[in-house]
């Protein structure tokens, strides 16, 4: 989710209003959804019900898609999305999933906000939403518009990530997600707009990287605009950082897929990265430079990949 902006949101909390009001948390808020989506809107009357998408559908891998536009395997959101499927396993590590991601594609803007507004009532606007149910269900809901491609792929991920790992902190799940949104032949292109404000902030002494109250965050309306910012660029330095920097996140990945609290990944960092915060801030600081090349290091051992900084809207 990014708070600030109407834009993708992965669903794992609610924000209540009121000093008194309860806090939910990520888990707990499994169980309302599965009552908000019983129950729809009781007491709301509409005039005109907007239903989930139907007309079109079709099947690649684990994904899902239900549309009321006609979209063939062949167009290229769709083969972007199969090729973010296997960039992600390669890429984490991680075995090829099979659970299901089904994604609700609505033709247009105002539909999908009607029906989001009829279902989940309340819930922030946001150009996407990625919902996993009390039943484990993984849904991905948005609308055919000029961002559908960072949407998909920032939703879809989530999805994936969902389908293979017993459990996600809420930091990584945005964090990775934000990384694999930026489209590219090669996973890790630069967020210009992440790298920017954040060397800003620091130039303003307005942040400082602390990856231990990320860790501590387990509810959405926690999470401020620079902590997606932080999220992103702490996945960005432990995958292009050094070789075992990598390592440690993709440990941590396979630990996740069998045991859902493997502990603070910041200890595991911190004894492969001596004075981590400060080796964070300069790589921050790389980031930002002109013409600036990330560097890939593959598990196979086979020899690094530049990766060119790209624009992101």
């Amino acid at each position: 989710m990014k708070p600030t902006s109407p834009a993708s949101c992965c669903l794992t909390s609610i924000a209540t209003e009121g000093p008194g009001a309860p806090r939910l948390r990520r888990r707990e808020l499994l169980g309302l959804l599965a009552g908000l989506w019983a129950a729809g809107c009781a007491g709301t009357k509409y005039t005109h019900r907007i239903g989930l998408p139907q007309s079109h559908s079709l099947k690649a891998e684990q994904l899902q898609l239900y549309s009321d536009i006609k979209i063939e395997k062949e167009h290229p959101v769709i083969q972007d999305l199969q090729r973010l499927r296997l960039q992600m396993a390669e890429t984490l590590d991680l075995p090829l999933g099979t659970k299901p991601v089904v994604v609700y594609l609505f033709s247009n803007e105002l539909e999908y906000k009607q029906y989001l507004d009829t279902k989940f009532p309340g819930f922030p606007k946001r150009r996407a939403y990625f919902i996993e149910t009390a039943g484990k269900d993984l849904s991905v809901y948005t609308w055919w518009g000029d961002q559908i491609g960072e949407d998909l792929r920032h939703e879809y991920t989530h999805g994936l990530l969902h389908a293979s790992l017993t459990n996600v902190p809420l930091w990584l799940d945005e964090g990775l997600a934000e990384y694999f949104e930026v489209g590219g032949s090669i996973p890790g292109q630069i967020n210009n707009e992440h790298a920017q404000l954040l060397a800003s902030d620091v130039q303003r002494g307005a942040w400082r990287p602390d990856l231990a109250r990320l860790e501590y965050l387990e509810e959405v309306q926690d999470m401020a605009r620079a902590d997606y910012r932080e999220a992103w660029a702490w996945v960005h330095f432990m995958m292009h950082s050094s070789p075992d920097t990598r390592q440690v996140l993709l440990d941590y990945l396979q630990d996740l897929r069998t045991d859902p609290n493997p502990g603070p990944l910041r200890d595991r960092l911190s004894a492969v990265a001596p004075q981590l915060d400060q080796r964070m801030l300069g790589y921050v600081a790389s980031l930002n430079g002109p013409g600036h090349w990330g560097v890939s290091f593959p598990s196979s051992g086979a020899r690094p990949t530049a990766v060119r900084a790209v624009s992101h809207p």
